[in-house]
């Protein structure tokens, strides 16, 4: 008996057995060749591809700057100062898991639509979601604490103590967010630290 391409989608796979399929004008024999297939590939594919690649580069920043890391991971401090106007910390945790949820997807959408490369060097969405990490439950943040904070970011970013390059090995954008966030504590733990010392004159 002729298996339909419903059946095959719908049921078993294992059913279609390309020595008995009967061709049909309903059902030709390469009808299941053209059925669609989603793979990881095609995720970036389309205007939502084209979209992921827009915000995940920091509205094309890290398509064209020299250092996309470093000039596009700027987009972090409005959205840093935006998240600490929030009043309750709780609530500015929950909001930076949802942007660090939505930025793992759009990674992963831009990075396929990139051609599938780990953790592509225009990708600065990364960069953008850890930077309100480091300032979380600051109440008042001076121009210089701004500037130190991210400095340090940075530099936890480039150096990439453990277990930052680890966490670059989970798959597609986990890999890519993950080690940012990782960055992020170790810059948000180093900058409580001078501010600490400075309090205390140390």
């Amino acid at each position: 008996m002729p298996y339909r391409p419903s059946q095959l989608v719908c049921g078993d796979a294992s059913l279609y057995d390309a020595s008995v399929m009967e061709a049909t004008p309903d059902n030709p024999s390469d009808a299941p060749d053209d059925l669609p297939v989603t793979t990881p590939e095609t995720l970036g594919h389309g205007p939502g591809g084209r979209w992921a690649i827009w915000v995940a580069t920091g509205l094309g920043v890290g398509l064209v700057a020299p250092a996309p890391g470093t000039v596009g991971g700027l987009w972090g401090l409005p959205l840093a100062w935006a998240i600490l106007q929030i009043p309750l910390l709780g609530w500015q945790l929950g909001a930076m898991v949802v942007l660090g949820l939505l930025g793992v997807f759009l990674c992963t959408r831009a990075m396929w639509a990139l051609g599938g490369k780990k953790d592509p060097q225009a990708i600065v969405l990364d960069e953008i979601v850890s930077v309100p990490i480091v300032y979380i439950g600051l109440s008042q943040v001076e121009p210089w604490v701004w500037v130190a904070g991210y400095l340090l970011l940075r530099i936890f970013d480039i150096s990439k103590p453990y277990p930052c390059k680890r966490l670059e090995r989970l798959p597609a954008g986990w890999g890519i967010v993950a080690d940012d966030w990782m960055a992020a504590i170790y810059a948000a733990l180093a900058l409580r630290s001078l501010l600490w010392l400075m309090a205390t004159g140390g």
